[in-house]
């Protein structure tokens, strides 16, 4: 199994655990807020389900309906999540707004907050190795779980602040209001994964860093050739299409030539895990003098 499908399933995993935790602490307290915490992880472990199956899909090879592979799956995936996200907010702003007409006192507090405290350090833990390790891999998919996660983990400490402070202060309404607060934090965290998701199935350039790492590998290694424009690229997924034309003297041969795309290739995809570099080889007089001069 491929590590980025392990981490999705791992999580799904952690999930169901973090759920039994959060839903236990609420059969304790009775405290909406808990619960809205324990709702929102039934999310939690829906969208990391989706990530793995996102994540199978998107390992699948090239194929002939899909010759350009399968990677964009992953997109789908991070665009479900933060819709589940968004649901979730929903949903505790509703039962928020009930408990703020008719509030109800808290039962076992302390017992109730250990156990949801638990989960949220598990969670945390969790929510910092899936992002770390989705950006290491550049997996939309396990940086959408990340994030999902991460709200949850907001969710749980504004819900803790809430069940603390409610038991402290006597103050009931304090419960749905800190609930309701959280869930707005949700609803922005869940737009921006939305945002990100459709920038890639849009074909979102690399960023510009890499675009400059790209052309200074085509400088460095492209000894032979004149110069090389129209440099494109865009994201799929893990993988990072780059396509351009590159400029070589008229009378070189054809083995010549590809011979300098050969070494190209190499230099971009040993430098940039997941690229797939296509070149387009065009004579001398084709040269736009505006492109990536060769060293």
């Amino acid at each position: 199994m491929e590590r980025a499908q392990a981490a999705a399933l791992v999580s799904t995993g952690l999930g169901l655990v973090v759920l039994g935790l959060k839903f236990g602490a609420w059969w304790l307290t009775g405290s909406l807020a808990l619960y809205s915490d324990a709702l929102e992880s039934i999310v939690n472990v829906v969208a990391a389900a989706t990530a793995f199956v996102a994540l199978r899909v998107a390992a699948q090879p090239a194929d002939q309906d899909h010759p350009y592979g399968h990677h964009k799956a992953e997109y789908f995936s991070a665009v479900i999540e933060g819709a589940l996200i968004v649901v979730a907010a929903v949903l505790i702003l509703k039962d928020a707004s009930e408990a703020v007409l008719a509030p109800k006192p808290i039962d076992m507090p302390l017992l109730g907050v250990a156990v949801n405290g638990a989960a949220t350090v598990l969670n945390g833990v969790w929510a910092w190795m899936l992002l770390r390790r989705g950006r290491a891999w550049r997996s939309p998919a396990l940086i959408a779980d990340g994030r999902h996660v991460m709200a949850d983990v907001v969710t749980s400490v504004g819900v803790l602040a809430g069940v603390g402070l409610t038991t402290v202060t006597g103050w009931l309404l304090l419960d749905p209001v800190i609930a309701a607060l959280v869930a707005l934090n949700i609803l922005w965290s869940g737009w921006g994964m939305v945002r990100d998701s459709v920038n890639g199935l849009m074909d979102q350039a690399a960023t510009p860093e890499m675009q400059e790492q790209i052309r200074s590998l085509i400088s460095e290694h492209g000894a032979g050739a004149l110069e090389a424009h129209d440099v494109r690229t865009r994201h799929a997924g893990q993988a990072t299409f780059i396509d351009f034309h590159l400029v070589v003297p008229g009378e070189m041969t054809v083995a010549e030539s590809h011979g300098i795309c050969d070494r190209l290739e190499a230099a971009i995809e040993g430098a940039l895990p997941g690229a797939v570099v296509t070149i387009h080889v065009e004579p001398g007089d084709h040269a736009k003098q505006r492109g990536v001069p060769v060293l």
